[in-house]
């Protein structure tokens, strides 16, 4: 599979372990990781090149789709996105994505996120995407409702961290998104 896409201040492309180092050093920084769920901290360079393979591993099945978002200017990789739990027979998958903190602010995570959804619709052929992030990531949120993306729903206390629940808010994107044409009914 070739993955080529671009936008205005940085390029998608499949990560290698030419990537391991960029990855370990904004990946090493707490903040980083403070609001995600599957990335362990302290990050160790080999806690990255483990990572790289599997990535590799789940491209290569189709299960998996991990890129790197690389700076044009500097043609270095500053942060991941991905489009995982890929199911094909209802046509949907999950996105994630992290950003090294140097480069927060700057709109490269929400070029980056309307990127991969281009890539999920119409590489993919998805119907839809779905996201979710801790209520307390309000810049994450951002990030979603501004990709277009609607607030589904709030699972109140589902997710633990740092010894204690937090609220998880679920987004999701349609590829033609179709307003109910009458005001659900309640139950």
């Amino acid at each position: 599979m070739k993955v080529k896409l671009e936008g205005n201040k940085i390029k998608i492309r499949k990560i290698g372990s030419s990537d391991v180092g960029d990855i370990y050093q904004n990946v090493k920084d707490k903040e980083v990781t403070k609001w995600t769920l599957n990335i362990p901290h302290p990050y160790s360079r080999k806690d990255a090149i483990a990572f790289v393979k599997r990535c590799r591993n789940k491209l290569r099945k189709e299960e998996r789709y991990t890129f790197g978002i690389i700076l044009k200017e500097t043609n270095k990789l500053v942060g991941l996105v991905s489009l995982f739990h890929v199911h094909k027979n209802n046509k949907n998958a999950e996105l994630g994505y992290w950003l090294g903190k140097n480069y927060w602010g700057k709109g490269i995570m929400s070029e980056a996120v309307k990127l991969i959804i281009k890539f999920g619709f119409e590489e993919l052929k998805l119907h839809r995407i779905y996201a979710e992030a801790f209520e307390e990531n309000i810049a994450s949120r951002k990030v979603l409702e501004k990709a277009g993306f609607k607030l589904e729903g709030i699972r109140i206390e589902s997710r633990y961290k740092y010894k204690k629940f937090h609220n998880n808010y679920e987004f999701g994107i349609l590829k033609k998104y179709k307003p109910p044409s009458r005001k659900p009914k309640t139950l």
